[in-house]
C-alpha cells in the first residue's frame, strides 16, 4: 500500500513539523536527510528546503557521515517518534490503524525502507523497514496509553 489518502500521515514527507536538535524541521524527511551529515551548513539548507522532495534530493549529495550505515535506523526511530508524539492527533490516528500491516510501498525501487510495486521489483520482498518502525511505534504507543489509563 502507498502511504496516500487516508493513510497519507504516515509519509516521511507529510506536513508535520518537528522540533529535533533545537530546530524545527517541516518534516521527518527533512530532519532525516539533515541526519546524514555532520556539516552545520548543509543541514541548515535542507532544513530550508521549500518542499521533502527537495530535502531528499539535497540529501543524495551529500558526504555521508562515517557512522551512517550503523545510526540511520535509529535516527529514523527517533524522527518518527517525534512525529507522534509531537503531535497527538497523528498518534491517535497511528493508534487507529490497530493491527494493519503497514508497508511503506513506492515506485522508485526502495526495497529497504519499503517495499517497491514497479514491475521490475514484482518478485523482491522489500525490508520494509519504515513500516517496521511505525508497527514497533504503534505497540509502544498502544503500551504508553493503556499506562496512562490506570
Amino acid at each position: 500500500m502507498l502511504f496516500k489518502s487516508d493513510l497519507a500521515f504516515l509519509s516521511n514527507f507529510y506536513a508535520a513539523s518537528i522540533e529535533w536538535e533545537g530546530k524545527i524541521w517541516p518534516t521527518v524527511e527533512h530532519a532525516f536527510q539533515a541526519s546524514k551529515t555532520v556539516q552545520t551548513a548543509n543541514k541548515e539548507a535542507i532544513r530550508k528546503a521549500l518542499f521533502p522532495g527537495v530535502a531528499k534530493k539535497m540529501g543524495k549529495r551529500l558526504i555521508l557521515r562515517g557512522d551512517w550505515e550503523e545510526v540511520k535506523l535509529n535516527i529514523m526511530r527517533d524522527l518518527v517518534r517525534l512525529k507522534f508524539t509531537q503531535h497527538l492527533d497523528l498518534r491517535d490516528k497511528l493508534l487507529a490503524t490497530e493491527d494493519l500491516k503497514l508497508i511503506e510501498g513506492n515506485y522508485w525501487h526502495d526495497n529497504f525502507w519499503g517495499n517497491c510495486y514497479c514491475d521490475n521489483c514484482s518478485n523482491i520482498v522489500g525490508e520494509n523497514m519504515l513500516g517496521s518502525i511505525l508497527m514497533e511505534l504503534r505497540e509502544t504507543l498502544k503500551k504508553e496509553k493503556e499506562i496512562e489509563k490506570d
